[in-house]
């Protein structure tokens, strides 16, 4: 297993990420009590936020949030992934 950061981008329709906030949120915690996703939460800035989830390779860490409602409901317009090595502290669980 590997550590991978995915970044979300949302649209700027605020009242449809609101709409949707409680059941993303939701589904999140169902990936974390399950060990899939160790941190997430909102960036600062442009609406998004950052995952870290552990996942067998970057394709495998997509499909695992894909069941997220803010992609169903297209609230999430672009997610990137990459490989995350921690050199200084450590990761829940780890």
């Amino acid at each position: 297993m590997a550590t991978y950061a995915v970044q979300y981008t949302y649209t700027d329709d605020a009242a449809r990420v609101a709409t949707f906030r409680p059941e993303h949120r939701e589904h999140l915690a169902e990936l974390h009590r399950e060990g899939t996703l160790l941190l997430s939460g909102p960036l600062g800035g442009a609406p998004g936020a950052l995952l870290i989830v552990e996942a067998e390779s970057e394709d495998a860490a997509l499909a695992a949030l894909d069941g997220d409602p803010f992609q169903r409901e297209r609230v999430i317009v672009d997610r990137s992934v990459r490989e995350w090595t921690v050199v200084i502290g450590q990761l829940p669980g780890a």
